[in-house]
């Protein structure tokens, strides 16, 4: 496409001090007349191209008008580039590519080797090791959704097995511990609501638009919340299952009990999450006190093993 071929025209520029018209030409396999055509075009669009004839010359952004490659320091192109190879690894697309392609167009010659280096020694690897749902088809029809304000209508499952058909308002999408949640106002609930992508199936973007409400923005942080909801119970762990309880709580909240165990004062919250978590670990995990809780868990013990016959 045209549009394309111009946007990459100017990083081409802007990368470099001067570039030939038969240059351009081979690059992006069109005529040098249709080079001039373009770079007339950019002219128009308020980008100040200026030509020089002879041995050596050719098309150049006005030094005036170019942005300082220096503007960025070695750490901030580095950090830029770890972020946002981090996120190509959950969302991709043109854009995220061509936001790369801008950012390295940005590193001088001679500082690429150490801001490569720099950028590599820290990997962002937002993916989770076993994905079982490919919700990316989902992502890119949020996206376009979101950009062109396009109703979605999607079948949703809450937390309980309750299966409702929704037409939502797309407002945000929101990538949270692995996980990513489309915020939108619910024509259904007539509220906004966060939607978890892998409870969503049979997604269809409508072809009615929308006028965007003045929007309301997720909570994403409970943690004043939990505090207030949270206690702490005393667990015994084997030393098995020790990286996965060090997810929920510091290494300082652990006491070694013997040479395999540990006596782990552990945040909880009385509901079947957290209760889950416990019976998750197995036989290798005790709640010690208080008594309701550990009277509760042998409870759900015996109904899973009734689940078993004798």
């Amino acid at each position: 496409m045209k549009v394309e071929r111009l946007l990459s025209m100017i990083m081409t520029l802007l990368a470099k001090e001067r570039v030939g018209a038969q240059e351009l030409a081979e690059q992006f396999e069109v005529s040098p007349r249709t080079i001039y055509r373009d770079i007339d075009a950019i002219n128009m669009a308020g980008i100040p191209v200026r030509s020089t004839s002879g041995v050596g010359g050719g098309f150049e952004i006005m030094p005036s008008y170019k942005l300082d490659k220096k503007v960025f320091s070695t750490a901030e192109l580095s950090t830029l580039l770890m972020g946002l190879s981090g996120l190509s690894g959950m969302m991709r697309g043109e854009e995220l590519v061509n936001t790369l392609a801008k950012v390295k167009s940005f590193i001088p010659a001679d500082r690429a080797k150490d801001i490569e280096l720099k950028a590599n020694q820290v990997c962002i690897d937002l993916s989770p090791w076993m994905d079982t749902q490919n919700i990316q088809p989902y992502l890119e029809i949020m996206k376009t959704a979101l950009q062109e304000s396009r109703l979605l209508t999607f079948a949703y499952v809450d937390q309980h097995g309750n299966k409702t058909v929704r037409t939502v308002e797309p407002y945000q999408l929101v990538l949270k511990s692995s996980h990513w949640y489309l915020q939108g106002y619910c024509h259904i609930r007539n509220d906004y609501r966060l939607f978890k992508l892998s409870r969503i199936s049979g997604l269809q973007m409508q072809g009615e638009t929308f006028t965007p409400r003045n929007y309301q923005k997720p909570i994403l942080d409970f943690e004043d919340v939990l505090e207030t909801m949270q206690t702490r119970i005393k667990i015994r762990i084997h030393q098995s299952v020790m990286d996965r309880v060090l997810d929920f709580c510091p290494y300082e909240d652990f006491s070694t009990d013997g040479d395999e165990y540990y006596i782990v004062s552990f945040p909880f919250i009385e509901n079947d999450y957290y209760y889950g978590i416990l019976l998750g670990l197995g036989d290798r995990c005790e709640c010690l006190e208080p008594t309701h809780v550990r009277a509760e868990m042998k409870h759900r013990i015996r109904n899973s093993a009734a689940l078993y016959g004798d």
